[in-house]
């Protein structure tokens, strides 16, 4: 079937969000055609809001739309203890499971040299700065078990081994290549208690 060149420019648009296929996407833009226009105008402007708003916090390179994020200017949670992650996906992961009361590092990816990812292209050094001459801290790397993430994992054990800082990993209860942000709250919940120290 051939659509108006408006429904079918929206059906392009949903396709292109992950696991969305032809038949999903044909049924959202259908959906979008019975919405009142306040609650076209409210997703629209959220789209744009989310495109234009959203930055990295400049603490922990989470995602926020304030110079720091909400968990970084909460001086509740334990800032000697840092969960160090791949993504923000990942701690969104962690905040659902409710468990956690540290804090997080976000490296937005992971180092992998044969696509051309070097230790310097992901946020290791401010979480050196973020480290440097503090007592009593705690690192738990919540990283996939990849070879991207040991690697990573690795190097990060590596260039902190002289900084007294503790190095705790999640439990290897976790599936091989599974991604933290699609773990159940009661697996995830499992592996943060029974990190293991590595240094």
């Amino acid at each position: 079937m051939i659509y108006p060149n408006s429904l079918a420019d929206l059906i392009d648009c949903f396709k292109k969000l992950p696991g969305i296929g032809e038949k999903t996407a044909e049924r959202l833009a259908l959906s979008i055609i019975d919405f009142k226009k306040d609650d076209v105008d409210f997703f629209a402007n959220s789209l744009v809001n989310c495109r234009e708003k959203l930055q990295r916090c400049s603490i922990c390179g989470h995602i926020t739309d304030k110079e720091k994020c909400d968990i970084c200017s909460d001086e509740r949670r334990d800032s000697k203890t840092i969960c160090v992650l791949e993504d923000f996906k990942s701690v969104f992961a962690f905040e659902k499971v409710g468990n956690y009361h540290g804090v997080y590092h976000v490296l937005n990816g992971l180092i992998s040299p044969i696509d051309g990812i070097n230790p310097e292209d992901i946020n290791i050094a401010s979480l050196i700065k973020r480290i440097e001459g503090k007592s009593g801290i705690e690192l738990i790397i919540a990283l996939k078990s990849t070879v991207e993430g040991e690697a990573t994992s690795l190097y990060l054990q590596r260039i902190l081994e002289d900084k007294g800082v503790t190095i705790s990993r999640l439990s290897y209860g976790i599936p091989m290549g599974t991604e933290i942000d699609y773990l159940d709250e009661m697996t995830l919940d499992r592996a943060l208690e029974d990190r293991k120290v590595i240094s």
